[in-house]
């Protein structure tokens, strides 16, 4: 299964996230995954793993378990990156031992204070707060990402955690639309205004935390999990599937590209199956009533401002 990006390439709609995965499992797990199927991975400089991924791929390659041209690779340009574009996507490039990548995103809509190339630290003041660089705007950085696919080193561009006003801008200003809006979406935050001016301006929209962000979100930020919702149980039990499952066959039937982390292979295989049913108009008219407009993903934690504010 895959969706047809503006620009003529395929992007799987099942992918791999690999956020907070541990560096010393990483090569299991994406192994794994090839062979369980999966054909997308979604990466980025802020993980801290690309170099680890890149083993990986490396490996896949060399044994012949996949050829570069069946895989679909997304990493993303750090915010204390924007006056490095190229930079930074060479360096990403060189982790992940590739020649080009699939898509590559901008993480963040903000510019922070550079602290080198890689590093992708989050520069703080003496207060806390984090040190936005007011010099060089989105469109910049923009025109720094088009210029990455004319050389060569980028399939597609992309952009991730923008809104609609954002997103309008950078359809204003681009010489290259951007492919994909990678944002947090699940059936507690579902975003329909934001996913339908997406997909009505040709922009692939990707659900980046489709689960709600279930353990790891709780963990880190303190919230809640749509998985625990009776609604989605009661779907789940009525398809005999699991409940992220379920979230995830919803992802896919509004169009909407899905990458689903786990560390745990059985899970892997689960979020992988689910090709294989449909959900009703009721049963997706049922998930729409549980919206809670819930973000589970929130970075203020981190960067004593809230950049959604």
């Amino acid at each position: 299964m895959a969706i047809a990006l503006n620009n003529g390439f395929k992007m799987p709609i099942i992918g791999l996230g690999v956020w907070r995965m541990e560096k010393k499992d990483i090569k299991d797990l994406i192994l794994n995954a090839i062979q369980i199927g999966y054909r997308h991975f979604d990466c980025a400089a802020d993980y801290q793993n690309e170099a680890e991924v890149g083993e990986a791929l490396a490996e896949a390659f060399q044994t012949g378990l996949v050829k570069r041209e069946d895989l679909f690779i997304t990493t993303k340009l750090w915010n204390s990156d924007h006056g490095h574009v190229h930079e930074a996507c060479k360096d990403s490039l060189k982790k992940l031992r590739l020649d080009y990548l699939d898509l590559y995103l901008v993480h963040f809509p903000v510019a922070t204070k550079h602290t080198g190339v890689g590093t992708t630290a989050s520069a703080l003041d003496e207060d806390g707060v984090l040190e936005i660089d007011t010099t060089i705007s989105l469109e910049t950085t923009w025109h720094a990402m088009e210029d990455l696919v004319s050389m060569g080193l980028v399939r597609s561009i992309g952009i991730s955690n923008y809104d609609v006003f954002l997103t309008r801008d950078c359809l204003a200003y681009s010489k290259i639309k951007p492919a994909v809006n990678q944002i947090e979406t699940h059936p507690y935050f579902q975003r329909d205004s934001l996913v339908k001016f997406c997909q009505k301006h040709g922009i692939c929209v990707t659900a980046h935390t489709p689960l709600g962000g279930a353990a790891a979100n709780t963990e880190w930020f303190g919230t809640v999990s749509c998985l625990d919702d009776p609604i989605l149980k009661g779907i789940a039990e009525k398809y005999k599937k699991s409940a992220a499952q379920i979230a995830l066959r919803w992802g896919i039937q509004r169009n909407t590209v899905v990458i689903p982390k786990s560390s745990k292979v059985d899970r892997l295989k689960e979020n992988f199956l689910v090709s294989d049913f449909n959900l009703t108009e009721e049963d997706m008219e049922q998930i729409k009533s549980i919206d809670r407009k819930y973000r589970t993903n929130q970075p203020a934690k981190f960067w004593g401002l809230d950049l959604y504010a």
